[in-house]
């Protein structure tokens, strides 16, 4: 009896010698343990040797993975054929980012919004770096859901105003901000406000909350930046109503 197969559509484009995309049909053995990660390897292997995509760890760990399914970003190490089976899989690289080849998008821009909200934890100079910061429980529980982000940048693909607006900080960047700005070690809240307050930080977030839809690890990137709205609000009214001094 032959084998069962499942067709994936997979996007292709290949700069140095493709005017514009195409896209490219295989079918695939079928079977209900795979994952379409583990389908686009076998084209990879058996197939098609010139396929370019990222991946790395399979488990949902890293994050690299991430790719259109059938019109929705997922993380291709835990979808399973099983859920598409017997249909297409169309298989695209995220949205809202340039493509470099095939599946593989420019993460430069991220890179730059991630680095432009400083995600690490700021100190001052009269500290004394030499020594532990201990937290309670509950300073640690403040933060800790936000902390989760693999930056996998499915949230930046589901973004309805990244769509319209490529300048937008994003969700997880802006998510990972908040996260330090809760830590209790933390001293940088004031660092990150400028980027933060500013038009394309959280005022520029139209709360759909697609983003915290298609979070794989359950960060809630739309409630991180609807809470530091409230904060950037209270921050503004201390500056006017307390000029002299803060609280």
């Amino acid at each position: 009896m032959p084998q069962e197969t499942i067709t994936l559509e997979v996007f292709r484009y290949r700069p140095e010698e493709d005017k514009q995309s195409t896209f490219q049909n295989y079918d695939v053995p079928y079977h209900e343990h795979w994952v379409v990660l583990d389908a686009i390897n076998w084209i990879k292997d058996n197939v098609d040797g010139t396929l370019s995509y990222r991946w790395s760890c399979r488990m949902g760990v890293c994050g690299s993975c991430g790719m259109m399914i059938n019109g929705e970003p997922k993380l291709t190490c835990a979808v399973f054929l099983k859920d598409y089976f017997p249909k297409v899989i169309r298989v695209e690289p995220l949205v809202n980012f340039p493509v470099e080849r095939d599946l593989v998008i420019d993460m430069d821009g991220f890179m730059e919004k991630l680095k432009s909200v400083k995600p690490w934890i700021i100190r001052d100079d009269t500290d004394q770096m030499d020594q532990e910061y201990l937290q309670t429980p509950s300073q640690l529980a403040a933060y800790k859901d936000f902390s989760m982000c693999i930056n996998c940048m499915l949230c930046y693909s589901a973004c309805p105003v990244l769509d319209g607006d490529p300048e937008f900080i994003g969700p997880a960047a802006l998510a990972l901000a908040h996260r330090y700005n809760l830590d209790s070690r933390d001293k940088g809240n004031e660092q990150r406000q400028d980027i933060m307050g500013a038009e394309e930080g959280v005022w520029g977030c139209a709360f759909v909350g697609e983003c915290t839809e298609v979070c794989p690890k359950n960060v809630n990137p739309a409630g991180a930046i609807q809470q530091a709205k409230i904060a950037s609000t209270k921050a503004w009214y201390r500056s006017v109503l307390l000029p002299w001094g803060k609280r």
